[in-house]
């Protein structure tokens, strides 16, 4: 097969993808605290193009990665005591059954036990790394900026918030959550800003991701137009190289 088909398919390949990632991004406009996402692209230097009656310098793509744009996005005010937003960088610290995760989405709620709980029962932890328990029945529960956790007016704990140096570094877990690897290089964030009573919004532009995803849809269709002349092409030449 022409090598100039082969790489109109691999792009074909790549824009799958970018169109998948953004009708994701779309899907998660209203979703607390999520990141939008784009497809990364690197070039495929193991495998070498070339095209013998076009231009010389052809090379493949493959997918690198999926990059996630954390940038903050938009505070919107609840009332509600436990909702909880990082105004700047850093991440929540949960505990769950499968380890330790790391979001942005504050929504949270207190469990019978009066532990601060996301809505599956993930525990917020302190910057001791344990989980922070609060009395049930007792009083006004208070979040300060700098993160430390009041009830009654007496200090129970301080929330721990971590950074990253390499952002790019968390993998995806489901649930709006990170996961870190062990030798990601972490800070617990020494002045945070936590606002009580405000969710972080989405940071998903929507006008952005439907233009791109016009963009995406009509470089598509211009490789297929690619492809099917270039396979036109080649019947042509059989044809006149088979005729007597």
């Amino acid at each position: 097969m022409d090598n100039a088909m082969m790489i109109g398919l691999a792009r074909q390949q790549t824009l799958r993808q970018a169109m998948d990632i953004s009708a994701n991004n779309i899907a998660n406009t209203s979703t607390t605290g999520f990141k939008a996402e784009q497809v990364l692209l690197e070039t495929d230097a193991a495998t070498r193009a070339r095209h013998s009656d076009g231009p010389g310098r052809l090379a493949f793509v493959d997918e690198w990665g999926v990059g996630r744009d954390f940038s903050q996005g938009a505070l919107q005010g609840t009332g509600r005591p436990l909702d909880l937003a990082i105004e700047g960088e850093g991440f929540f610290a949960l505990e769950t059954e499968a380890g330790e995760r790391f979001t942005r989405d504050g929504r949270f709620t207190l469990s019978a036990e009066g532990e601060i709980v996301a809505a599956d029962g993930a525990r917020l932890l302190d910057e001791g790394g344990f989980p922070i328990r609060l009395a049930p029945e007792g009083g006004e529960i208070e979040v300060r900026a700098n993160g430390e956790v009041m009830q009654d007016g007496v200090p129970v704990a301080r929330l721990a918030l971590t950074r990253f140096e390499a952002p790019g570094q968390l993998s995806k877990t489901g649930d709006n959550r990170y996961s870190a690897p062990e030798d990601a290089a972490r800070e617990t964030v020494l002045d945070p800003v936590v606002r009580q009573g405000f969710i972080e919004a989405s940071n998903v532009r929507p006008v952005m991701e439907l233009t791109r995803m016009m963009e995406i849809s009509r470089t598509y269709a211009s490789v297929t137009r690619m492809i099917n002349q270039t396979d036109e092409l080649g019947r042509k030449a059989l044809e006149r190289l088979g005729r007597p």
